[in-house]
């Protein structure tokens, strides 16, 4: 297995591949398949660096890291880890995508309301 496999899988926790796929391609209007997510975990197949860049997007997370050029996950500019460091204070629960959503949009609603602020 592939390190950028091995990350995806692990990312993905317990939710299924078909619902990832679901929600890369309704989110990022694109076309990845179940069975390439498949074969990106199981190391049959490499990424294009545009796929990466979609994963990473989607578990908040850098493409260093995915692509195992680094052990730090957090994106670049990004001062605590963003959403995952939230979501992990709150160790024993396990958030469905749905819920990660809610908090990302929450956060972009904090940071907004703090940009009319200083203007």
């Amino acid at each position: 297995m592939s390190v950028f496999g091995r990350r995806i899988k692990e990312l993905r926790g317990n939710r299924s591949i078909e619902e990832l796929a679901k929600k890369l391609n309704e989110k990022y209007a694109t076309t990845i398949s179940k069975s390439m997510i498949s074969r990106y975990e199981n190391g049959q197949s490499d990424p294009k660096m545009e796929i990466v860049r979609i994963f990473a997007d989607h578990f908040q997370v850098s493409a260093d890291y995915l692509a195992g050029l680094s052990e730090d996950a957090r994106p670049r500019g990004t001062a605590k880890g963003g959403l995952y460091t939230i979501a992990a204070h709150h160790e024993g629960e396990n958030w469905t995508e749905d819920e990660l959503e809610e908090i990302e949009k929450f956060m972009e609603f904090v940071k907004s309301k703090r940009k009319q602020k200083g203007e």
